[in-house]
């Protein structure tokens, strides 16, 4: 082992020390060996590990025995879970030796994660998170991901790793395993000081990773872990992360090429992110007879002289390039316009455009305006907004606070809270147009929380403060027909406008308010600036740390 495995380490060793080797620089190397070099790195400690344990085994040879011999599952597993554990045991065989998987406790689209017990050193068992990544995962972004786990993971509340191990095309990450609550099944028991250290370690964690030039792409609940009784935290999931310009994790800026290429591929295959989807994307059916569909203009209309129309109080959102309404897609001929400007319908033309290539990952009802109108240049910021709407979650005590069937459909979810004029007037600072076609207020965060929940705080405002106002239907628009308006929004809608009715019913007892009718205003503070719609000026983590309203929690 330790003479086959002497290139990896070396390679492995160049790339710590930003060297090349033999004249090939380290992004240039093979990604099956740069992926080779980081689990050689973990497998060493593991060996290590071992050896401290076989000799335990030596001194404990009938616990070994019984830890080693062949482990019978949980009864209560199901029968589709036992046979994935088993097919993992087959897929990985050095696992079985060390690792007794206990069950299956997450599976999402990249991966699937599993509770296990392993007796190293000692001799006694240790909880772990088993990750099984899913074989058609690029070497470079599973090396990307077990970077940020090893550089940045481990303290602040980022999960660490401690070994990983790989079996032709099967990888498996072994992290600490956290025991944590499911945060809806905690929202709307937690206190408001519970709420207040939950986000503040949150925060911390976000530094972390941000100080590294890491952006996550995907926080949300799920991904930080929370233990409620011994007040412990874990940012987790790097599978999605890329870099900033000046990351400090080389390997994000190679995968994130590599994405790149992916996406800038002409579009013949359709890729489906999440089921989601999209109503822009380039279509084949209209690849055949293009030029008999596309509707031809006989004079050319002034786009700023057409009015807003409003059409059964419909909000229709649309997002595209500056200056692309006026102009056809670069395959479609030059004398043909597109004539749904403004109006709540998608042309041909339209339809017909190239996709426009920008990262477009998380999870829907989490993702930020630059993300929805796909801004090319996506930044830290981004999380920024997603633990924005977390903050949004605890306060309202409403999960999850948006979802919706497409972009579009979130966009319009976003203005029903931000307002319409705000959110055209932000997407303009990063070079998109968006197009509503009925007026949309913005909330006021308090008194929409607050109804939400079923409070009334009872502190003093600050003096000046702009009178709330009420969730209202003119605030909401109503929908109508898809892809424009999809039935979704229509339920958030009903959602939001539902709590007004009953107001008695959802108010909260005194007895029972745990700090609820004291939420100060720095709170709300807070959260308007973590769902700032224009990414320069959204609140960083740094920043939001030494917010008021942490003044007095300890960095």
């Amino acid at each position: 082992m330790w003479k086959s495995s002497a290139r990896t380490l070396k390679v492995w060793r160049s790339y710590k020390q930003g060297r090349s080797l033999n004249g090939t620089s380290v992004g240039q190397l093979c990604p099956e060996v740069i992926l080779k070099s980081w689990i050689f790195l973990l497998e060493l400690c593991f060996v290590m590990e071992t050896v401290l344990k076989s000799r335990c085994d030596e001194q404990h040879p009938h616990q070994a025995e019984d830890f080693h011999g062949k482990q019978e599952q949980n009864g209560k597993l199901s029968a589709g879970i036992k046979k994935d554990i088993e097919k993992l045991y087959e897929a990985v065989p050095q696992l079985v030796n060390v690792f007794k998987i206990k069950e299956k406790i997450g599976e999402g689209t990249f991966s699937s994660v599993y509770l296990a017990t392993a007796r190293l050193q000692t001799g006694h068992e240790e909880k772990m998170a088993l990750k099984h990544l899913i074989p058609t995962s690029h070497p470079l972004r599973i090396a990307a991901e077990l970077q940020c786990l090893t550089v940045a993971g481990g303290q602040d509340n980022v999960m660490g790793v401690k070994y990983c191990f790989r079996k032709n095309d099967h990888v498996v990450i072994v992290m600490p395993y956290l025991e944590h609550e499911s945060f809806l099944d905690v929202l709307n028991s937690l206190s408001f000081e519970e709420v207040r250290e939950y986000m503040f370690n949150l925060f911390k964690a976000l530094r972390r990773i941000h100080h590294f030039g890491i952006v996550h792409r995907d926080v949300k609940p799920s991904n930080f872990l929370y233990n409620r009784q011994l007040k412990e935290y874990a940012l987790v999931d790097f599978g999605l992360a890329q870099g900033t310009p000046d990351t400090k994790i080389e390997l994000l800026k190679t995968a994130h090429s590599e994405d790149q290429q992916e996406d800038s591929v002409h579009h013949s295959v359709q890729r489906s992110v999440f089921g989601e989807r999209n109503f822009n994307v380039y279509s084949s059916m209209y690849q055949e007879n293009s030029s008999t569909k596309l509707t031809k203009q006989s004079k050319m209309i002034d786009v700023s002289s057409r009015k807003l129309v409003t059409k059964k109080k419909i909000t229709s959102t649309k997002t595209v390039s500056n200056g692309a309404a006026r102009k056809a897609a670069s395959g479609c001929p030059s004398n043909l316009t597109c004539d749904c400007y403004a109006t709540d319908r998608v042309c041909s033309v339209c339809l017909s455009r190239c996709q426009q290539v920008a990262p477009r990952a998380g999870t829907p009802g989490f993702r930020a305006p630059e993300v929805l109108t796909k801004c090319p240049t996506q930044t830290t910021a981004i999380d920024m907004w997603s633990a924005g709407i977390i903050f949004l979650s605890l306060l309202s005590g409403r999960y999850p606070f948006y979802k919706a069937s497409d972009d579009l459909t979130a966009l319009a979810q976003i203005m029903t809270v931000r307002g319409s004029r705000e959110t055209i007037q932000a997407a303009k600072t990063f070079g998109k147009s968006v197009l509503c076609t009925q007026v949309v207020p913005a909330q006021n965060l308090r008194t929409l929380c607050e109804k939400l929940r079923g409070t009334n705080s009872s502190c003093k405002r600050s003096q000046g403060e702009v009178p709330s106002k009420s969730v209202n239907d003119s605030a909401l628009p109503v929908p109508v027909d898809k892809p424009c308006a999809p039935e979704t929004l229509g339920k958030q809608i009903q959602h939001l406008k539902s709590f007004q009715e009953g107001d008695d019913a959802l108010e909260m007892k005194a007895t029972d308010m745990k700090g609820w009718d004291q939420v100060p205003d720095e709170a709300y503070d807070l959260l308007d600036k973590l769902l700032d719609l224009n990414p320069a000026t959204r609140i960083t983590a740094k920043e939001a740390l030494l917010h008021p309203f942490f003044k007095d929690m300890r960095l």
